[in-house]
Parts: structure tokens; sequence; C-alpha cells
């Protein structure tokens, strides 16, 4: 009996273990982004991390603690017990946010160290042209157009996917940065003040951009008001000029937005792309005028855009009958409400699937009451992945469901015409579909 149960505890311990790690890669080891977690549904997160199975991926620091976890494990067996088992249990988060902490100790020093050598090759490319993006939303579409544009006239490195930390930035500049590339494009988030300023010091960029300021991990940075002061460290850190979304000085003409493609004038220029919602105009518009400004001509600009990918975007076809838009990619306050307003061009019963955005902190509801107002004029069914705020987006045509499969078995019910998949929903779902 004893046998049995040292077994079924240590399964259960070991797969805690595996939930807790899980946790914290997911939220890039960020204290701050760890605790936002828990804003709401405190226990009952805490209990999902005795539902199901959530794997890390397998990296060498994962690995290390994974390993140390078990060897943890040994020593309570060792100890033989039965309180101590209980209480490690109990206390399984933070013996493995202990754990990892711990090991967060050498990587401190290992990515000072990676930033100083990514800062002094980066100084050895005086003819370098680099140009820095952030924001709260749009930075990848604006760093994936200009970078587009840009190589119509330079050689361009740019960061890939969605790597914008301050480590992978450093990585990309000591792996891929060679001399015969002229300009280097930069991702650059951040979860508090400084960051920004840091990678600046870093890759002393001549050009930075911003997309735009909204809500979007307030929990982390505290305050709307040092989100806008971390964003404009871009502006502040920058030794030629700023291209800002707010102060654009490009103004489309005869914009018409489609249900698969949109298009404008510009300058007497016609822009004609493959792309999805309105809110890709500004992204075209701001990766537009500093290509410009780099001496790429708006003619080229405008023949490169048509072989931009509606995925570039944020938002593109999952298939086609019924109509599935696929912009689970991300989702920010003013992206969900721009691909609702993009959702409202159909015809047809309309179904959005979404979770309850993350990290919002202290204006998380007022967003939610906003998201679920908007909701309730586009959509005929929401389906809501996730409990957190779900009250403030309750109307008469929401309903929460957590497990992919019913997600799945409610929209064939549904008759749906146009679904919208929004945000960081189960990918299993998006297999199911």
């Amino acid at each position: 009996m004893r046998v049995l149960i040292i077994i079924i505890w240590f399964l259960v311990f070991t797969k805690l273990l595996v939930f807790w790690v899980w946790l914290w890669q997911l939220k890039e080891y960020h204290f701050k982004r760890f605790k936002a977690h828990f804003e709401k549904q405190k226990i009952r997160k805490f209990l999902f991390s005795f539902h199901g199975i959530r794997y890390p991926k397998l990296t060498p620091k994962v690995i290390v603690i994974l390993v140390s976890g078990i060897l943890l494990e040994i020593v309570f067996i060792l100890l033989n017990s039965y309180t101590l088992f209980l209480l490690a249990i109990i206390f399984a988060p933070l013996l493995v946010s202990l754990l990892v902490w711990i090991f967060q100790i050498p990587r401190y020093f290992l990515i000072k160290r990676t930033l100083e050598k990514a800062r002094i090759k980066r100084e050895k490319f005086d003819k370098l042209i680099v140009i820095g993006i952030t924001g709260s939303y749009g930075k990848s579409s604006v760093k994936e157009f200009l970078s587009l544009f840009l190589s119509e006239k330079y050689k361009v490195l740019k960061t890939k996917k969605n790597i914008n930390s301050e480590i992978g930035i450093a990585n990309t500049i000591l792996k891929e940065l060679t001399p015969e590339h002229d300009v280097f494009v930069a991702e650059i988030g951040a979860y508090e003040r400084g960051k920004i300023k840091q990678v600046c010091n870093i890759i002393k960029p001549q050009i930075g951009m911003l997309t735009g300021i909204n809500e979007q991990h307030m929990s982390t940075f505290g305050s709307q008001e040092n989100i806008s002061k971390a964003k404009h460290e871009i502006v502040e850190n920058v030794s030629d000029f700023a291209v800002l979304k707010n102060r654009l000085n490009l103004s489309p003409e005869n914009v018409r937005i489609g249900k698969e493609s949109l298009s404008f004038t510009l300058k007497g220029v016609e822009f004609r792309l493959n792309l999805l919602g309105r809110h890709n105009i500004d992204n075209i518009l701001l990766a537009a005028s500093c290509a410009q400004r780099l001496g790429v001509d708006l003619n080229k600009i405008a023949k490169l855009c048509l072989g931009i990918k509606p995925e570039q975007g944020g938002m593109k076809f999952l298939r086609k009958a019924p109509i599935i838009l696929d912009a689970s990619y991300s989702a920010n306050p003013d992206g969900v409400i721009a691909d609702l307003d993009y959702l409202n061009l159909y015809s047809g019963r309309k179904v959005i699937v979404m979770p309850c955005l993350i990290e919002l902190g202290k204006a998380a509801s007022e967003v939610h009451k906003r998201i679920g107002k908007k909701i309730a004029e586009v959509c005929d069914l929401a389906i809501i992945t996730t409990a957190d705020y779900f009250q403030e987006l309750k109307n008469d045509k929401t309903i929460l469901i957590e497990n992919p499969e019913k997600i799945a078995e409610k929209i064939r019910r549904s008759s749906a015409d146009v679904i919208l998949l929004e945000g960081r929903i189960p990918r299993k779902l998006i297999e199911l579909l």
C-alpha cells in the first residue's frame, strides 16, 4: 500500500512540475506576466494544474529544471514522510518557481554577456541602417511590410516571426548579421519600462517606428501612462527620425474594403492588397512612409503590395465553406474590435470564438465590456473559451465552452456561415475545424 501511495504521489507531483514549468516558459520567465495569469479565477487556475497535461518546449533550461525537480522528488521519497508529500503537492507552485528562479541566476549573466557581444558586433557595422519597431499591436505586420518594401533597394535582415525580446534580437545580430546587409529591421517588445531603451543601446537605431498604444500588458506596466512612456522610448533613442502612427502625413483616398481584399489611393498611386481588415491600411501606411524616407519609390511599393500574403496581416482564410477566418496569432483590444468590424462585412450567421484577453490589469473589465458590446452588434453567437472575464463579455449571444471538442460540435450545430477565430484559442480546435 505504501509503495502504491508513493507511486501515485510521484506521478501527481511530476504532473504538477511539468505544468508549472510550462506556465513559466509560456510567460517567458517574467514574474509580472506569471502573476498576471492569476488576475481572476485564482483558485480555479490553481486547480487547473491538476487537470490535463501541458508540456513545455524542451529547451536545455527546461530539461535542467525538470531533472532537478525529479531529483527533488527522489529526496522527498527518501525522507519517507506523508506530511512532506502533502506539503509538496500544496506548495508545488512555490517549489517549482524556486527551481525556476535558481536557474534564472546563471541565465541572467549569460543574457548579459550575449547582449554585450551583440552590442560590440553591431558597432562594427557603421553603415548599417537600423530600424526599431514597437507598439502595443501591429509590430509584426509592419515589420513584414517594411522589410518587403525595403528589399526593393536594400539587402534586409529582419527579426523572424514573433521574436522581439532583447535576447532574441541579440541572437539575430550574432548569428545572422553580415557585412552584406544594408538594413536591420528589429521588432521590439517590452513588458516594463526601460526594456526598449536597453535594446536601443544595443542596436543603435537611426529610425524608430511606433505602431500604436492601447491597454495591452497593463498588468505588467501598471498603468496606461507607463505603457505610453515605455513605448515612446523608441522615439527618444533614435539618432535620425521616428515614424508614429498618430503623426503620419500620408492620407489614403478612395478606400475600398472588401471581404477578400482592400484598396486605396495614395498620392495618386493605387494600392491593391490581398489583406483582410481596415487596420492593415494603417500598417501599410506606416511601412510605406518609412520606406519612402529611405528612397523607395511609391509606385514600386504599390507593386510589392500585390505579393503580400493575408497571414502577414494577422488574418487568413482557414476554409471557405463555411468561411473560417483565422486571426489566432494574437489578440489585443483594438485588434479584436477591428476584426469584428471586418466580420461585419459578411451576411449570414456570424460566429466568433475567442478567449478572454489577458494582462490588461485594471482596464480588463472595461475592455471586455467594450468588446462584449461590439460582439452583440455584429455576431449571432460568441463562444468564449476562458472564464476570466466572461461576465463582462456576457450577453444573450455569448456562451462559455472551454473544451475544444465541444466547441467544434457547437459550431457544427450552429449553421454558421462565417466563423472568426480570434486570439490564442486551443490549437486542437483549429485542427478539428
